[in-house]
């Protein structure tokens, strides 16, 4: 099984595009494509196909105000905020196509446009909240190819970097006393009727991850786990996560909700979870999370290992 958001296409020619002179040969390359974001939603067409603009439909776009991501197959590939669009460009964006949300359209997309989008998505909100330096309040300005951002004060220059946040997201299992291994899931009070989830947390500062799995797990379903053991990663730019996922085993079986996190959560066999419907299933019944998620990976994944 492989994940969404994963199989970046590109190469990001992490040394070449600070070079100004290399990078303008790129943006001004006939292949370039550009990848628009407008308010955390990137650019699709009417059947939900990914839309690569070319230069001459951004016409008015300057290269500073544009994000490297990378080279492919195709040539060189930017992202770009709407913001910087002229009135006339952007008007054309949302008549000829339409901006959706990428969780919404990444199930259906192929490995590589849902990377690539993922991306240039992140990078973008990236630019957005952090527009000022950190350090003393000035005017940041993005440099290398959009991937740093120097503060614009003469005695700071303070530099920023792209930040991740980590988050753990956990498969806990228990052997009951009828000999029947079960899962862990819960939810969340905000998502759909029915659709229970792997357990997830972010890391806090000084704490290992496999220390967040051991202690949110405790939080929110006050149940000791052991045997933590990492399982794989997904990058979740939703806004700005990696979720890092992994296997535990549970030392009991009662469960304690902590309603602050959770509004319920449940142990599953791996028949129950085979007879779950999916994601926007309308009626009743349990539903499983999207299949873009890691979540949905750590649990088909358990299921494929009894």
């Amino acid at each position: 099984m492989a994940l969404k958001y994963t199989r970046m296409p590109l190469n990001r020619y992490s040394k070449e595009r600070k070079d100004s002179d290399w990078l303008c040969q790129r943006f001004v390359d006939e292949a370039a494509r550009f990848v628009v974001v407008q308010s955390g939603r990137n650019l699709f067409d009417k059947n939900l196909q990914p839309v690569y603009l070319e230069r001459r439909d951004i016409a008015s776009v300057e290269l500073k105000n544009t994000i490297f991501l990378g080279i492919g197959d195709r040539g060189p590939v930017f992202a770009v905020d709407s913001v910087f669009l002229s009135e006339a460009e952007r008007e054309l964006a949302e008549t000829e196509y339409c901006f959706e949300d990428l969780r919404k359209v990444g199930p259906t997309l192929t490995f590589s446009d849902a990377a690539v989008l993922a991306f240039g998505k992140g990078l973008i909100h990236w630019h957005s909240t952090h527009r000022f330096c950190g350090r003393c309040g000035c005017k940041n300005e993005s440099i290398e190819a959009g991937h740093s951002r120097l503060c614009q004060r003469q005695e700071c220059q303070h530099r920023t970097f792209p930040r991740t946040d980590p988050a753990v997201i956990m498969i806990v299992e228990h052997t009951f006393a009828d000999g029947v291994t079960r899962c862990l899931l819960g939810r969340q009070k905000s998502w759909p009727d029915g659709v229970y989830s792997t357990l997830a947390g972010f890391v806090d500062p000084g704490e290992s991850l496999e220390e967040t799995v051991v202690r949110e797990v405790k939080e929110e379903a006050g149940i000791d786990v052991t045997e933590v053991k990492y399982l794989a990663s997904q990058p979740w730019p939703f806004p700005s996560s990696i979720m890092l996922g992994f296997t535990a085993k549970a030392l009991s079986a009662e469960i304690q909700v902590d309603l602050d996190e959770l509004d319920d959560a449940k142990w599953f066999t791996r028949e129950e979870l085979s007879q779950q419907g999916e994601w926007g299933d309308k009626g009743p019944g349990f539903k499983k999370t999207r299949s873009d998620s890691i979540s949905r990976f750590l649990v088909e994944s358990w299921q494929a290992a009894g």
